[in-house]
């Protein structure tokens, strides 16, 4: 029997097959296909399963991770995102904690909010801090908001009310409207996403979560519908940015929760081989084609956090990207892999990333119409 682990990455798609009965391992690599990642994973899994070795092997199951979610996140291929919090904290995103990531820079960037001010609503509403209601929920007026949005081809929705981790009542009523009113738009509630305590972090989680669902919701059923016709059904898991694996509804409904999917994994390998060399404390390095990341490892075991820093404007510096509240491997994330196309900033300064060349076109060494210049290219050029 195999347990087959596939990573898609932004350029390439690693397959790794481990036979049970001999102890044997194999693998495999084939080009990302960014219109549907499930398509390069499905021709390098039917590859090596219709040859050699593998071909009379049966599956026991299926572990796939991911950078999906990450990259999608970075480079704000998202679905158009619309906002709906309590009357009066619609700028959330931008005020976010009123701190400056570097306090003596007074012209530091912010990320740009992933919902625009236009998609920020207001509902009056108000829970207080113990649970209590003080102003009940205005459906009428909800309802005219998603008329609204509607009206804007808006894709997906985030809800997040002011101490709904106290009592959700209100978010469950406005996700139940939502899907009475429009049932084809996206919706995510903070009390689902993250039941906790500050509202910038739990409503910046939220609205990230409901911008990536509808991508990672179409992937996932294309990519099971594939694994069914090989007679793979019911196979497939998700790897968690903690590094633990769960189910493809669950990754569907919360894809926040799998954003390091594909990092953790390398990150638990790098500690696995560390212990079999007696290496216990080190640092791992995981280069991609879209972005790179680093991990610290202590008495043989991957750093953890609950809190996480996507997108970030300036490398390394805490404050200067989006903020998440997710348990994960705490990694070190930037925009720029080897496929991370090189440009020149508004200072007259090289910057690489994050946007990236990907697996289509690719690099310009590719050959396959790639003009950018990026990293894989300066490795080229350098010998």
């Amino acid at each position: 029997m195999l347990r087959i682990g596939i990573d898609i990455g932004g350029t390439f798609t690693d397959l790794a097959f481990f036979d049970e009965d001999t102890g044997e391992a194999y693998v495999g690599k084939v080009l990302t296909t960014p219109a549907d990642p499930s398509i390069g994973a499905m021709e390098g899994l039917k590859k090596e399963l219709s040859t050699g070795k593998l071909a009379e092997k049966g599956v026991r199951h299926l572990v796939h991770g991911t950078t999906l979610v990450a990259n999608a996140i970075i480079e704000r291929k998202g679905a158009k995102t619309a906002l709906i919090t309590t009357k009066g904290f619609e700028s959330i995103l931008e005020m976010r904690r009123e701190l400056r990531y570097d306090l003596y820079d007074l012209f530091s960037e912010m990320p740009a909010p992933l919902v625009s001010g236009s998609y920020r609503k207001g509902v009056n509403e108000r829970i207080a801090a113990d649970g209590s209601v003080v102003t009940p929920l205005a459906l009428d007026e909800a309802a005219s908001l998603l008329t609204q949005l509607e009206a804007e081809s808006v894709e997906a929705i985030a809800v997040s009310l002011l101490h709904s981790f106290s009592n959700p009542s209100h978010e469950r009523s406005l996700k139940a409207l939502i899907e009475e009113v429009a049932p084809d738009l996206f919706v995510s509630i903070s009390s689902d996403v993250n039941p906790e305590i500050r509202e910038f972090e739990r409503t910046s989680t939220t609205v990230a979560n409901v911008f990536v669902k509808p991508i990672m919701k179409q992937y996932l059923l294309r990519f099971q519908e594939d694994l069914a016709r090989l007679g793979l059904e019911d196979l497939l898991f998700v790897m968690l940015s903690s590094g633990g694996v769960a189910t493809c509804r669950v990754a569907e409904e919360y894809p926040i929760r799998v954003i390091e999917s594909g990092p953790a994994a390398g990150a638990i390998a790098a500690a696995w081989w560390g212990k079999l060399l007696s290496k216990e404390n080190l640092i791992s390095f995981d280069m991609g084609g879209t972005t790179a990341k680093a991990c610290f490892i202590h008495d043989s075991k991957p750093l953890i956090t609950n809190a996480a820093e996507v997108a970030r404007i300036y490398r390394l510096k805490k404050g200067s990207g989006i903020a998440l509240r997710v348990p994960g491997i705490d990694l070190i994330e930037i925009g720029a892999g080897g496929g991370s196309i090189a440009s020149v900033d508004k200072m007259g300064l090289l910057k690489v990333g994050p946007e990236s060349a990907g697996a289509d076109p690719g690099p310009a060494c590719y050959g396959r119409g790639g003009e950018g210049h990026t990293v894989t290219d300066a490795d080229l050029a350098l010998g």
